[in-house]
């Protein structure tokens, strides 16, 4: 089984797997803990550059994460700072930009689940 941190010799397949099939689990992960869907959208608009309706019309397209990430209107330069581990890994070890990509993602909504405030979790 091939981890994060190593390349890849073939596309992993959540990289081919659409924004809108996973983004209701985003929001009940959210909701579960009294959180927000509107959280879970600005997380995703602070991450991405997107505006609401760029968000909503790329889940609507159901645009794939690889086209998701790649087409971001302006990637968040401080995503940088975001550190700790997902799913085992250290964020900031993932070789793999895309992959790491969808990890910042991750962490930040696992951080909106655990009752992190929005501007620590926009490191702000």
């Amino acid at each position: 089984m091939v981890s994060d941190v190593e390349a890849p010799m073939t596309k992993h397949r959540i990289f081919s797997t659409s924004v809108a099939s996973v983004y209701p689990h985003y929001i009940a992960k959210a909701e579960k803990k009294g959180r927000t869907k509107a959280e879970v959208d600005e997380i995703i608009r602070w991450l991405t550059g997107y505006s609401q309706t760029a968000l909503e019309s790329e889940l609507a397209k159901g645009t794939t994460f690889e086209d998701f990430f790649a087409r971001a209107p302006k990637l968040n330069p401080a995503r940088e700072l975001i550190t700790g581990v997902i799913c085992g890994i250290r964020v900031e070890n993932i070789e793999d930009p895309l992959m790491r990509e969808l990890r910042y993602l991750d962490k930040l909504i696992d951080e909106l689940a655990k009752g992190k405030k929005m501007d620590k979790i926009l490191r702000g």
